[in-house]
């Protein structure tokens, strides 16, 4: 049914930052053939305009349907406007009508502060763009930086969303399929009332708890599974988790 990437956490500009992770992640995404590639935000490090500049020059290398929203970082020092101005849209959808998903992007961000909110505008937008969705019969991914759900192996919680419960109950009931997010730069997985929850680690920089590396998610929809896959910046692929597809 459709092949998806999910990357997050690219740090620009930070001394943490490895060019060569990305530009092979960028090879190894482009040579999958994968049908949307999906970017949950922080892609500079701290929001200056050269370093949304550099990412979008990346951004401009992946040949695939792509939709991006901004992180935390993107937001300070004025990033929010520049987020705007060098890779546009700070929400919205992506339908990939004929692999039968639709992605729906959402800007958790608020400048300069690290704790997240989507408010009850993009909800509203969240709501009515799931229930179109619906109606088509499409797959329905939700895609945003902050996690909705506790991360474990993160330490003390201190950066989900400020309206997570609310955020959370529209999902559930309006049934999405799939909830992507970074943030945390951990890799994993929770299910709750059948939606998919999957954060995604940093993909290009050494912001890391323990012996994690840096890595990315693949996302593999099929009629009857949702399989997620690790793979590692050594060129290694695990099975991260796999699902009931409740979408057939």
């Amino acid at each position: 049914m459709a092949l998806i990437a999910h990357i997050s956490d690219l740090h620009v500009g930070s001394l943490s930052f490895r060019e060569e992770l990305i530009l092979n992640v960028i090879d190894r995404i482009n040579e999958m053939g994968v049908d949307a590639t999906i970017v949950t935000g922080d892609l500079s490090d701290n929001g200056y305009y050269n370093e949304l500049k550099q990412a979008s020059e990346y951004l401009e290398q992946f040949k695939t349907p792509l939709l991006v929203v901004p992180g935390n970082h993107d937001s300070r020092h004025l990033g929010n406007i520049c987020f705007e101005e060098l890779i546009k849209d700070r929400y919205g959808t992506l339908k990939v009508k004929n692999h039968g998903f639709k992605v729906i992007g959402l800007d958790s961000s608020e400048p300069d502060l690290n704790f997240g909110k989507v408010g009850r505008s993009q909800q509203s937008f969240m709501e009515k763009a799931m229930k179109n969705a619906s109606k088509e019969g499409l797959f329905k991914i939700i895609a945003l930086h902050h996690h909705i759900i506790p991360v474990p192996r993160t330490g003390r919680e201190r950066n989900v969303l400020s309206d997570a419960g609310d955020i959370l109950m529209s999902l559930i009931e309006n049934k999405a399929d799939l909830v992507l997010s970074g943030h945390k730069h951990v890799p994993h997985t929770w299910i709750v009332h059948e939606t998919v929850f999957a954060t995604a680690g940093t993909v290009s920089s050494f912001k890391l708890r323990g012996k994690d590396t840096p890595s990315f998610n693949t996302i593999n929809i099929d009629e009857e599974h949702i399989d997620i896959l690790l793979n590692t910046a050594d060129g290694e692929t695990h099975p991260l988790a796999k699902y009931e597809n409740r979408c057939r």
